[in-house]
């Protein structure tokens, strides 16, 4: 009773709605995981800082990575939007640029790297990132290099899978393997070397 009470026991004696206790644990696990990195990410500890059951918490995430996970992308998502001007270098290199300045910076880009690396073990951790976050990401860039393809901008037989691959799996290796910089620079470089080859 204890734990139910906690999500009881709010504003003038009522109930907060569920959407204010999820927005305030997702807050609370955000602001825990770029403190102190995923490690110290618990159910537990997150629901005290939430003011929040844990119980509630056990309800609403299979794991705490998957929680982690949650909190990182809604602090990164509208970052991470994928611009269509017309032009698909113009593009590309904006949200390259975009998503490199998240892998580089030293709050964020340790945050990714411990939760690709948890999601091989956590299977709902893995889930979570498959779901929200890889196959959304994926898809929308093929959509803009298929637009770009329809546009007579780059090759028609193009795979942009393929792209993907090229371009955001090569920051992913240098953020994963550190031994070589990370930075807007090599991302220009990318779409330099890659556009010689796919540009019609």
């Amino acid at each position: 009773m204890a734990e139910e009470a906690k999500d009881s026991v709010r504003r003038g004696r009522g109930r907060r709605p569920a959407t204010q206790v999820r927005e305030a644990v997702v807050g609370a696990a955000g602001a825990m995981l770029f403190e102190s990195g995923l490690a110290g990410i618990t159910f537990e500890k997150v629901a005290a800082r939430a003011g929040a059951s844990k119980m509630t918490l056990y309800k609403w995430w299979p794991s705490p990575g998957a929680l982690a996970f949650e909190a990182y992308f809604s602090a990164v998502e509208s970052t991470l939007a994928f611009a269509d001007t017309g032009d698909v270098e113009r593009d590309l290199t904006a949200q390259l640029h975009a998503f490199v300045g998240l892998l580089a910076d030293a709050r964020t880009g340790r945050v990714i790297a411990q939760l690709v690396g948890a999601a091989q073990t956590d299977a709902a951790l893995a889930a979570a990132l498959a779901e929200h976050y890889t196959h959304p990401r994926r898809r929308l860039a093929v959509e803009r290099l298929t637009r770009a393809q329809d546009l007579g901008q780059i090759h028609a037989d193009v795979d942009p899978q393929v792209v993907v691959d090229q371009l955001w799996g090569a920051c992913y290796h240098r953020l994963l393997l550190p031994d070589e910089t990370l930075d807007v620079a090599f991302a220009d470089a990318l779409i330099r070397n890659l556009l010689r080859g796919i540009r019609s």
